[in-house]
């Protein structure tokens, strides 16, 4: 099985826990039957793995969220990276010219799904029909998943399909209703649309060289900011005339906001929280402050370096429109993760920014350098060695090293290295890095 998931929003309705870099996939809140938690993204690998040992999974995303995909599932997952985000559509296509890149055969069907969902066996057992009923020699050109609803939603698009059978042609698609008419939809034997589907590589492929005049992957990275900004449903879905949908009845639920998402987890509280009589209500505690809910009901309470949010659960979901874009103040990468601890603009524009990085041992960040800013970083705890202007110094808790402006550097953990770094300058960017090259050996 060939699988794509969909990995490129940043889960502003999670926000203080989601942001651009932090993304909701990523946050590791979900325990596993060893005990140990595992993220959205790290679920769904294993369990599309548990059901096909042999599948080949690729992830479509940002830049930016590489370290984070590398960092929980290794190496060697497939990455096809979208230069700038233009919607569902071009990024399913760089997706599939990224496999025929690969070698995928035209004739090998292909999975599209969100790497989001939080779901039981049975959807990844869905997920392998879908792929079967794709590869079949006269199968429809879209085969979907409609998912059999458990109330009238609104948020959800819905799919009518011609019978009640387990696999129907599909008559028509509605958009998300408001709750009276998705009660008639429902009586209809109507499907919610969980953004799932399945196709032969070589279909999109030539839907796409007549959309955008070309299906070669460098060619449409290249030009991938110019291409057309559409969803995958109005692109394809919606003028496809051969389609089936393949009707999913099981656990399923999408955690795109507090209220979602706080089903899904199996504790209360976590970090330095106390809960007292309190009732549906979850508190998320970043910050390495005491946090403590008195007789709450129905609230979320998340406190992180990103910002502080108290909502009512049910009124979660309109959190997005209020929420601005702002720098991360907290990031996990693959050789550790930083914390903003301070950030202030100066009116003489020599501003300053203090961060806390753990490196992990082994790990090291780039060979690099700045033209704007001077870094000083002061060594809390552990070891690690130093590279500055191509001299090597071993470094342990208490040193304390000035980068001025131009000067090379990177650093290595020996063993776990905690460093307070504080940048000051004009510009206080990640843009403001010249990657160089170096070798640790």
């Amino acid at each position: 099985m060939n699988i794509i998931l969909l990995s490129g929003g940043s889960g502003k309705r999670l926000w203080p826990l989601s942001n651009d870099v932090r993304s909701k996939q990523f946050l590791k809140l979900f325990r596993k039957a060893d005990g140990t938690k595992e993220s959205m993204t790290q679920r769904m690998y294993r369990m599309i793995k548990e059901v096909d040992p042999e599948a080949t999974i690729t992830i479509a995303t940002s830049e930016n969220q590489i370290p984070q995909i590398k960092a929980q599932l290794g190496e060697s997952v497939g990455v096809s990276v979208e230069p700038c985000r233009r919607d569902t559509f071009p990024a399913i296509v760089l997706a599939a010219s990224y496999l025929k890149q690969q070698g995928v055969d035209e004739n090998a069907p292909v999975v599209v799904c969100p790497v989001d969902p939080y779901a039981e066996e049975d959807y990844f057992k869905c997920l392998k029909i879908l792929a079967d009923e794709a590869g079949k020699a006269d199968a429809a050109n879209l085969t979907l998943m409609g998912i059999e609803p458990t109330y009238p939603s609104e948020k959800y698009g819905y799919i009518i399909p011609m019978s009640t059978d387990a696999m129907s042609e599909v008559k028509e698609f509605k958009e998300k209703p408001t709750e009276a008419i998705a009660k008639g939809y429902i009586e209809q034997g109507a499907l919610w649309n969980g953004g799932v589907f399945a196709f032969k590589l070589g279909y999109l492929l030539s839907v796409a060289e007549s959309v955008f005049g070309s299906s070669d992957y460098h060619a449409l990275s290249e030009d991938y900011r110019n291409l057309q900004k559409i969803s995958f449903d109005y692109a394809v879905v919606e003028k496809e005339k051969s389609i089936n949908v393949v009707r999913f009845h099981g656990f399923w639920k999408d955690l795109g906001t507090w209220n979602s998402f706080t089903e899904a987890m199996d504790e209360v509280a976590t970090g330095q929280s106390i809960v007292v009589k309190c009732e549906n209500t979850h508190v998320i505690n970043e910050l390495g402050i005491p946090l403590i809910a008195l007789s709450i009901k129905d609230a979320i309470i998340a406190a992180t370096p990103d910002g502080i949010l108290v909502a009512d659960k049910d009124k979660s979901s309109e959190l997005k429109g209020y929420v601005e874009d702002q720098r991360p103040m907290y990031e996990r990468r693959e050789w550790g993760e930083y914390k903003v601890l301070d950030y202030k603009k100066h009116a003489d524009r020599n501003n300053s920014l203090v961060k806390e990085l753990i490196l992990m041992p082994g790990q090291h960040i780039s060979y690099q350098r700045h033209k704007q800013r001077t870094e000083v970083w002061t060594f809390t705890e552990g070891r690690g060695e130093l590279i500055l202007d191509d001299k090597t110094q071993l470094v342990s808790r208490g040193d304390v090293t000035v980068i001025r402006a131009g000067m090379k550097h990177a650093i290595k953990g020996i063993t776990e290295l905690h460093i307070i770094e504080v940048q000051i300058g004009d510009e206080l960017t990640e843009n403001d890095i010249e990657r160089l090259e170096w070798d640790w050996n």
